[in-house]
């Protein structure tokens, strides 16, 4: 039997004004811009989701990200950014991003990365904070860690 994937709901979503030099020549906006939005729409996850950390001290950075463009965004449309936290691992978790035309919801590009979590002061990989995983957790609605052996209260 084929287990059934459930669809991904976006909780987060930040819309982008794009800029002069988001353009390039043809008219569209450069490949290469939207892992800026994807930027743009981790910091501001963040910033509400898990408004009290001490970004001094802790960082998030990227190990791998991805992206599938599936179609041109041009100067004079309206998109968005949405972010979502898909899995939460020990020391790691999965974004799963969009843009989007805001005006007809087309998909415009979707990526994906993996995050880890950093210790700035330390310099090393660390665990992501409980309060965090249960801040992410809330946020999205269901309990995304990969490993649920200690109970979440959402």
């Amino acid at each position: 039997m084929e287990e059934q994937k459930e669809e991904l709901v976006y909780h987060h979503t930040i819309p982008i004004q794009l800029r002069w030099n988001d353009v390039d020549r043809f008219g569209h906006v450069n490949n290469e811009v939207y892992f800026s939005f994807y930027d743009l729409g981790k910091s501001q996850y963040f910033a509400h989701v898990c408004p009290h950390v001490n970004w001094r001290n802790y960082g998030i950075v990227a190990v791998h990200v991805q992206a599938d463009f599936l179609s041109q965004i041009y100067e004079t449309d309206h998109i968005a950014v949405q972010t979502a936290v898909t899995e939460i691992g020990n020391k790691s978790f999965h974004l799963s991003q969009r843009v989007i035309d805001l005006d007809t919801q087309e998909v415009k590009c979707m990526g994906t990365s993996v995050m880890v979590t950093y210790d700035l002061i330390a310099h090393e990989s660390m665990p992501l904070k409980w309060e965090w995983i249960e801040a992410i957790c809330r946020f999205e609605g269901k309990d995304v860690r990969r490993n649920q052996r200690k109970p979440l209260q959402l």
